[in-house]
């Protein structure tokens, strides 16, 4: 962001995106909704999102299939105009923070019919009867989250659903692909700087779906959902374009596939990360898809969205 970004890293006007201003979050990512925000690159937002389950279930009691209508889930902060973007262009997303708000027990997880990992879903379609539906709570602070009366996770937050709007479709935020959106993938946390390929003027940014923590997978299908106070800031690198989300913190960098079957959400990583080392390292393209045979490393985000999603990445020292 600080070296081909617009604003290099200089932080703009500093944006409010309450829930008063968001009025009405959204369930899908399109280039149809009217912006909530227009802003330009540097500037800061400030976002008040929502829980995935928009804090219907807000008790152990609760029946998620009662509770919930499907398929208005994953409500969405946005869309965000960004001056100045058009095809081609890249949105980089800097996380400065992400605080838990609202009253406690702030975070909920929760096993919802035909949804998860080790189910038969609507996808994956078995005879089987669903596990029973049941819901947990629990209390969650920067300082830790009370897993139950023996158990204190560390509190390791990220936002599950980030991204962009597609060129022309109106697309279910549970849906991760190229724009982004549901990946659901614990590196997208504080101190992360995270890019999409712009698909329409303006971006249009949208986020939501904050975790407190999750394991690699979200194998039940939620995580530690929880309703958050974010901080962005927002640039935009002109004309360099881009086929998926790409990631970068301090440590490394990270390319992002989303698909069916788990094994082509690798592929699309794997294949995006060789193209980076080459066109921004200098690496032959060979010599880096040896490399990361070695060396690379994988991070499954979820095994549960309508499509999977898989990071890929490579220390930064061995780039140089």
């Amino acid at each position: 962001m600080t070296t081909k970004g617009v604003a290099k890293g200089i932080a703009g006007r500093t944006h409010q995106l309450t829930e008063e201003v968001q009025g009405t979050y959204h369930y899908t990512y399109g280039p149809f909704a009217e912006p909530v925000l227009h802003i330009r690159p540097g500037d800061i937002v400030v976002a008040e999102t929502h829980d995935a389950f928009e804090g219907q279930i807000d008790t152990v009691e609760c029946s998620p299939s009662e509770r919930l209508n499907v398929p208005f889930l994953n409500p969405q902060c946005g869309p965000i105009y960004v001056e100045g973007a058009t095809k081609g262009d890249v949105i980089a997303i800097r996380i400065h923070s992400i605080v838990p708000r609202g009253p406690q027990p702030a975070g909920t997880a929760a096993l919802i019919p035909e949804f998860g990992g080790l189910v038969g879903t609507t996808n994956t379609a078995l005879l089987n009867d669903p596990l029973p539906e049941k819901v947990m709570k629990m209390n969650v602070t920067e300082d830790g989250i009370q897993f139950n009366d023996k158990i204190k996770l560390p509190y390791e937050p990220f936002i599950g659903t980030l991204g962009v709007s597609p060129e022309i479709e109106a697309v279910s935020s549970l849906q991760p692909d190229y724009w982004g959106a549901n990946m659901d993938v614990p590196d997208v946390a504080p101190g992360a700087i995270v890019y999409f390929p712009v698909q329409t003027e303006g971006g249009y940014v949208y986020l939501g779906d904050c975790h407190g923590t999750q394991g690699d997978g979200e194998l039940c299908g939620t995580a530690v959902e929880i309703p958050a106070v974010v901080t962005i800031q927002i640039d935009l690198i002109k004309q360099h374009p881009i086929a998926w989300p790409r990631l970068e913190n301090e440590h490394f960098v990270m390319t992002l596939g989303s698909a069916r079957p788990l094994e082509d959400a690798t592929r699309i990583a794997y294949r995006e990360l060789i193209r980076w080392m080459v066109d921004d390292y200098g690496w032959d393209m060979y010599e880096a898809y040896f490399f990361l045979t070695q060396a690379g490393k994988l991070r499954v985000g979820n095994i549960v969205d309508p499509k999977y999603t898989v990071g890929a990445s490579i220390r930064k020292e061995y780039l140089v």
